[in-house]
Formats: structure tokens, sequence, C-alpha cells
């Protein structure tokens, strides 16, 4: 991946006039990354490792809870090294990110590999008590954290969202418990589940170090499980793990939207397939960017300069999409056979609240601009209110 020179900002539009607001400051020979706030955090380039493997290992600092258990997890990732190398691989657009993050609030850096307990690194994992994301939120505990979960966006798919909930919610839980083992713990389980456990030995005199806990089995082997992973990573040669490099450098860079744009359209800009987009900006319930709920996306760093070339030279062209009023028991072959897409399009790129294919609520829906002659509501007005929550992802 080539190395960006300057430290940059995209804010987009899409009506007339100068469609891209760029800021940049040179920043010779400096690498960049970005915190979860979008404030660029600038090192040295020469002061780092250039595999981030190798910077992930200078910051291991757990000790073993459980050593029998943590040997029978190596071994069984051992066995499934396919699952794990392809978990491995799915984490490079986040790891460096999640790194960055870990290193700066100064937390064991066994935590950045958290998601590969979690979910595999997949965004799109749900388990059966609808968690989500790479780090597993459930709806009620992503709202504590500020995870926004509306038909539009869910925060808890949201790589930057997520990851800065998931170390706040962390750090809470170390604050409480007074150690990272048991954060980790409660993490898994919840802190009353934790917490009881705790309160048990101690009535009984019983030591309340992890290994010592009542904990349900799953929670009981959660952090050998974690401790196994890295170890494997800490010593890939040893255990014949063949553990590919990452570099140490920035994969993505934020990019803020101020108006709706379909999805397929910015992966297009930034020369980039739709899988990969949807890779980076898994939170996005629909094949829109919605801007009222959340303009951030990220696109790969090496795509920037591209993106910027097709935006500025494609600026200045009509929006591909407006609004459009519907009413109540309108029939939704209607619209689409209207504006000239067909039902799935309308599903895709809407949040629709219908029965029988009328809809059951007046609401404004995104369609494709031009509209068709003699379209009296049309609406001007780009803001649509988000609608539902925790909705999950239509498969896409």
């Amino acid at each position: 991946m080539s190395k960006l020179p300057i430290s940059m900002v995209v804010a987009l539009g899409l009506c007339s006039g100068p469609a891209l607001a760029v800021t940049a400051a040179p920043v010779p020979e400096l690498k960049i990354s970005y915190s979860l706030n979008g404030t660029p955090l600038v090192q040295d380039g020469d002061a780092r490792p250039q595999d981030l493997w190798e910077r992930i290992r200078s910051g291991f600092r757990l000790t073993e809870v459980n050593p029998e258990l943590t040997r029978r997890h190596e071994r069984w990732f051992l066995e499934r090294a396919q699952h794990l190398t392809r978990a491995i691989e799915r984490s490079r657009p986040y790891l460096y990110h999640i790194v960055d993050e870990v290193e700066r609030r100064g937390m064991p850096m066994e935590v950045a590999l958290l998601p590969l307990i979690e979910s595999a690194f997949n965004p799109m994992a749900e388990s059966p008590k609808k968690a989500a994301g790479i780090w597993q939120f459930i709806p009620a505990t992503g709202r504590v954290f500020g995870l926004q979960q509306n038909a539009w966006y869910d925060g808890r798919r949201d790589v930057l969202a997520a990851t800065r909930a998931a170390l706040d919610y962390l750090e809470a839980l170390h604050r409480q418990f007074g150690s990272w083992e048991l954060a980790l713990a409660a993490y898994n389980c919840g802190e009353g589940c934790l917490a009881r456990a705790i309160a048990r030995n101690r009535a009984q005199g019983l030591s309340t170090a992890y290994a010592a806990l009542p904990l349900p089995t799953e929670t009981r082997h959660y952090v050998p499980k974690l401790l196994a992973v890295r170890n494997l990573v800490q010593d890939p040669q040893g255990s014949g793990l063949a553990l590919q490099a990452i570099e140490n450098e920035p994969y993505f860079v934020q990019v803020r939207l101020t108006q709706p744009m379909p999805v397929r359209q910015v992966a297009r800009l930034a020369d980039i397939s739709l899988e990969e987009f949807l890779a980076l900006n898994p939170a996005f319930q629909r094949r829109i960017i919605h801007t009222d709920t959340r303009g951030i996306l990220l696109l790969p760093a090496d795509k920037v300069e591209t993106f910027q070339h097709n935006l500025q030279r494609k600026g200045t062209e009509r929006p591909t999409l407006q609004l459009y009023q519907a009413r109540k028991g309108e029939r939704l072959q209607s619209i689409a056979d209207q504006f000239g897409v067909t039902l799935e399009w309308l599903k895709e790129h809407n949040p629709i609240k219908a029965s029988r294919g009328r809809l059951t609520a007046a609401q404004s829906l995104y369609v494709p601009m031009p509209a068709k002659p003699g379209s009296s509501r049309l609406v001007q007005n780009d803001s649509i209110p988000p609608q539902g929550s925790g909705v999950r992802r239509r498969d896409i």
C-alpha cells in the first residue's frame, strides 16, 4: 500500500458548486493514523516496526490464568489452522486501527486480538442472542455505549464506533473489577454474572482470581482461548502457524459525506469493488449512505487520490437521488415502475413499511433522478427521520 504524504479530511456534497473540500498539510516522511474522533495521530515511520505483528507482540502483557485450558485451545486452533488463517486475513482492514487505539489507551495488546474470539473478525457476524459486529455487542449494551441502531445504520457493525465502544466498556470493567482478566470475563458474561461469582467465592473464603471463580463454561474458557491465540501470534514459527505480514500503516481514511449517496457510486468513484467497500462500511443497512444518521465512511488509504480525482471530475453532475413522498396504501410496485427501478432496488435503498405490497404508512423514499415528468410529490429536503431500531441488515 502506498504511504500517504498528507493529513486529510474529505467532505463531500452533491449539490451544484464545489463538490469536494479538502484540507491538507504536508507531513514529510511521517505515517498517519486516524483516531476514533477523526483527529490525525502522526507517528514517526522510522520509530516503528514495518510489520504490524511485531508492534502487537511488543504490547502483550497478560499472564496465563489456566495453562491447561490454554494448551487445549492452542491445539484446537492449530488443528483448524485454515479457520484461524481466514480470520486473520479478514482482520487486515481493521487491525491497524484497533492496535492504534489499544496502544493509545495503554491497554494490553491482547485486547486487539479479541475480535478473533468474538467474531473471527467478521463484521456481519450475528449471534443467536442478536450480538452483532466484530466486537459482538447486543442491542442494549450497544445503546448504553452510544452505538446508534436504526433502519439505516447499525453502529455495532461500524468499525470505528464499535471499537471505541468496546474499549470504553473494557476500561470501565477494568476499573470495576481491578484486573484485565476479570474485565474480559465480564465482557463475555456481563458484569452482574462476574460480580455474583466473586461474591460467592468471597462468602466462602475462596480466591476471587479468574481461574478460581464459578463461571459459566464459555466464560471459563474465554480468556484461555484469547491467550491461546496470543501465544500462537507470539511464536508462529514455533507453532507452525503461517502468519502473513501486515503493514504497520493505516489501511483506511475517513471520508465525510454531506448528502446521501448510493454505495455503488462511492465504490465506483474510489475504483474499488462493492464487496471491498461493504467490508469497510458494514454498518450501513441499505445501499445508501444516509448522512442524517451517519455521514462518515471509510475508504482504502491508497484509493483516496482516485476518489478525489473522480469526484472532482464528476462533482458538477446532478444528484442521482431525490426523495419521494409516498402515501399510505400506495403500491410498492407502482412506485418502482414510476421511477424505473425494480422492487428489490426500492427495498434495498429504503427501510420499507409495507404489508401485502402496500405501504402501511406515509413515508419518504429515496428514488433515482430524474423522475418521470409529473411526479408532484418529490421532496426537496434531503432528510428522512430514521425509522425503527435494532434492524438486522438485509443480505446484499
